[in-house]
């Protein structure tokens, strides 16, 4: 209790003495974007190695040696219990880790930073080195969150403070992962917090640009991806931009629907133990290193391959469905790995295989590449459901915002897609699914923990207009600051909120419910 009140104090003189805190985050920032960038370019480096390493073994196999092939089969099943061990020591640490970033910004998790950190490094390489479609983003994200709450944690920051500075690392790991660090930004504004606050604005910023400096230092200036001379697709062309926008909306409908399909089933799955789930995708994956070795990894490199265009209508849908069906299996099996890349590559060879059949109908071959990174952006957008995110993403990996438009246009109209037969964003529909399971190693502790949320009050929603003694509070939520613009106002009864104000709730912050309620309050319309 006495802890409680003392960090209640501390919340609310932060709160009370806005700019200064907000200039303290940005500091902040600055070191977790450093300590990130750092990390996230030794993961970057350690992975580009694995992988290397993996291409020259399936060389030497398939050209010199195709009698030792049992010797790696039995390599990649060691890897499974190796992985099968290291998510048994530290659950939070499967998947990506974007929806557990996300459940621990929002109190529903209580993350070991320092063992996430080394379990997501070593896993993420030993699961995408060793050929799982799998990105490096989700683990980049994740390692770079708790780097921020190892910062907060050893400089006893309070609970509201690490959440701010939790959101700047997982920045950071994104602008780290892909030289993007607008991205990087729009990332914890649309998807993390779900709002624009000049606090997390502050902080993702320098953290941001902190660590894409650091990769740029170890990387140099050029963009991820290398693709020069990419023509700006002319508005007679829009017509087909529009019919793409509705195919990658369907089809990112169907990646959500099938990823959570591929969960449920390892989940319910009697045949492997649970610590060797991982050796059913990895052996398909040693298989498929011999016939089909493109779609292994996450899937850089065949960005290359579909720009040069050499590619017929018919492999690049061999490669489309193989790479899809690969993900869905390496990502269900639970082992640390992304999947931002994957389905950037997917998009990719969607728009490929568009852009491929309209050659028939007319198309100029110079505008295939155009295509096929306008589908990125909008596969990615109808998946994650971030049109801002997922446009500034690929304007900054492939180095040019001359196609920033099409990209929006094609964005929009996938969200519309996916907006209209409801489907959920998949960070959200993983999160939601972590939480429905209850598993106790994935919650908090059975003591009540106090939680300092933020929320904004959108126009016309329930709270706009009505004084704070008016409102229908939860019996264990506090009301401890409203900043309105530049202004910190402590509430009292007759305060008015109205659209625009920023409120700053204590909660309990295992309450699942009251927090998607209280949050329900300050976003939906009235009726």
């Amino acid at each position: 209790m006495i802890r409680f009140h003392q960090e209640m104090k501390e919340n609310s003189q932060a709160l009370l003495g806005w700019r200064s805190f907000r200039i303290q985050l940005f500091m902040e920032g600055t070191v977790i974007g450093l300590l990130a960038g750092f990390i996230v370019v030794l993961f970057r480096f350690a992975l580009e190695n694995a992988e290397a390493l993996r291409k020259l073994i399936y060389g030497f196999l398939h050209e010199e040696a195709l009698g030792f092939s049992a010797l790696w089969f039995g390599i990649l099943v060691v890897i499974a219990y190796l992985l099968g061990y290291m998510m048994k020591i530290e659950p939070l640490a499967s998947g990506s880790g974007i929806p557990q970033v996300k459940g621990a910004i929002l109190g529903f998790f209580k993350l070991n930073w320092l063992r996430i950190l080394l379990v997501k490094f070593i896993g993420g390489v030993l699961a995408i080195g060793a050929g799982l479609s799998l990105g490096r983003e989700g683990p980049s994200i994740q390692i770079g969150a708790v780097i921020g709450q190892g910062f907060s944690r050893n400089l006893g920051k309070t609970r509201l403070e690490e959440r701010y500075l939790m959101t700047s690392g997982a920045c950071a790991g994104l602008a780290a992962a892909f030289n993007a660090p607008l991205a990087g930004v729009f990332f914890a504004l649309e998807e993390l917090h779900k709002s624009f606050s000049p606090a997390v604005l502050m902080s993702a910023i320098a953290a941001s640009l902190t660590a894409d400096f650091v990769v740029r230092f170890f990387y140099g200036q050029q963009p991820f991806w290398h693709l020069a001379n990419v023509p700006v697709l002319p508005f007679t062309y829009y017509g087909y931009l529009v019919l793409l926008g509705l195919i990658t909306g369907i089809l990112g409908v169907c990646f959500n629907k099938v990823l959570v399909q591929s969960l449920e089933l390892f989940s319910h799955q009697k045949l492997l133990p649970k610590n060797m789930e991982a050796a059913l995708p990895l052996v398909v994956g040693g298989g498929l290193g011999f016939i089909l070795p493109e779609i292994l990894g996450g899937g850089n490199s065949l960005i290359d391959i579909i720009a040069l265009g050499h590619l017929g209508v018919t492999m690049l849908i061999i490669l489309l469905v193989g790479k899809f069906f690969f993900t869905m299996l390496s990502y269900g099996s639970g082992v640390p790995g992304g999947i931002f890349l994957p389905m950037l590559v997917i998009g990719a060879l969607i728009g490929g295989a568009f852009s491929k059949i309209l050659l028939v109908w007319g198309l100029n071959p110079d505008y295939q590449t155009t295509f096929m990174i306008l589908a990125m952006a909008a596969y990615f957008t109808a998946i994650v459901k971030a049109p801002i995110t997922g446009s500034i993403l690929v304007t900054e990996m492939t180095g040019s915002f001359d196609h920033l438009f099409g990209m929006i246009t094609i964005s929009m109209i996938a969200y519309i897609v996916a907006d209209a037969v409801q489907s959920k964003p998949v960070y959200e529909l993983l999160l939601n699914r972590s939480l429905q399971q209850k598993r106790p190693e994935l919650l908090s502790g059975r003591a009540k923990k106090r939680a300092i949320i933020e929320m904004v009050v959108s126009m016309n929603s329930q709270l706009e207009g009505k004084k704070i003694k008016a409102v229908p509070w939860p019996d264990s939520c506090l009301l401890i600051c409203i900043r309105r613009g530049e202004k910190e106002i402590v509430p009292h009864g007759d305060t008015k909120l109205i659209a625009g104000d920023y409120l700053y709730l204590s909660t309990e912050s295992e309450d699942i419910t009251q927090i998607h309620y209280i949050k329900s309050l300050a976003s939906e319309w009235n009726q």
